[in-house]
């Protein structure tokens, strides 16, 4: 029921004579709801705007497989690379995929974490959401066979990388196979077509490497359905300008 022009103004001049604590308690008692809801809202649109203001986009997606990276490399790969290619590190990242382990081994004591890591690493691949994998030979073996790795002759080329040329890595690319027959019992034995691809970067040289003194080697390979192959390119600059020069700092 609403209230006359009167009783308004009544009720104001006794609002008025309450003291703070009575007041508090009116408010309270006639406009809880009132006040939650803006309460509810203003918490909404301050949790927006604080997430408008920290989003950054992916300038690129790289995933580190079977390696870890110190805290010191981390950041020279990516919020140096950023600042050198002059992405806004305020509105632009490297997201990354750390810590993730394949291995073709059943045996593994870790075969259910590889399983893990592999449906992880197949689903950011079919969202087209992994650009760069930084990997270790077992790793490298695994993705250069299956053919998720670009052949990079041609991008370096693009990219003007001469420095990262005589790194590059040939590896077995399964061109076609009966594998599924095979598991089948449909065929005899494992057969396959196979050929030679130079889909990595050996970086076990690379000067920025050395001086992390990994005890194996590192390689870098560009997963083959990258929709961002010219910020590919920029990261390889990026690490060929750095290789030209032999700095680490």
């Amino acid at each position: 029921m609403s209230l006359t022009p009167e009783e308004r103004r009544a009720r104001r001049k006794e609002f008025r004579k309450m003291n703070p604590a009575d007041k508090v308690s009116y408010l309270f008692t006639y406009y809880r709801l009132p006040i939650l809801l803006g309460l509810i809202l203003l918490a909404l649109l301050i949790g927006g705007v604080c997430r408008w203001v920290s989003h950054k986009e992916p300038a690129l997606y790289a995933a580190y497989i079977n390696v870890s990276m110190g805290e010191e490399l981390e950041g020279r790969l990516n919020e140096d690379f950023l600042a050198a290619a002059g992405y806004n590190p305020r509105r632009s990242e490297v997201y990354l995929y750390r810590a993730l382990y394949l291995s073709d081994d059943a045996a593994d004591s870790d075969h259910e974490y590889a399983y893990a890591s592999r449906l992880k690493l197949l689903a950011s691949i079919n969202a087209k959401q992994l650009d760069v994998v930084l990997m270790n030979r077992e790793a490298y073996d695994i993705l250069s066979k299956n053919g998720y790795l670009l052949p990079l002759p041609e991008l370096l080329a693009q990219s003007d990388c001469a420095e990262l040329e005589p790194l590059l890595a040939e590896n077995m690319v399964i061109v076609e196979d009966n594998a599924v027959e095979f598991e089948l019992n449909e065929a005899e034995r494992y057969e396959a077509v196979t050929e030679e691809a130079a889909n990595a970067i050996d970086l076990s040289s690379h000067p920025l490497f050395q001086q992390a003194g990994f005890p194996d080697a590192v390689y870098l390979g560009v997963i083959a359905n990258s929709p961002r192959l010219p910020a590919v390119g920029q990261y390889l600059q990026y690490l060929n300008a750095l290789a030209a020069n032999g700095e680490t700092e």
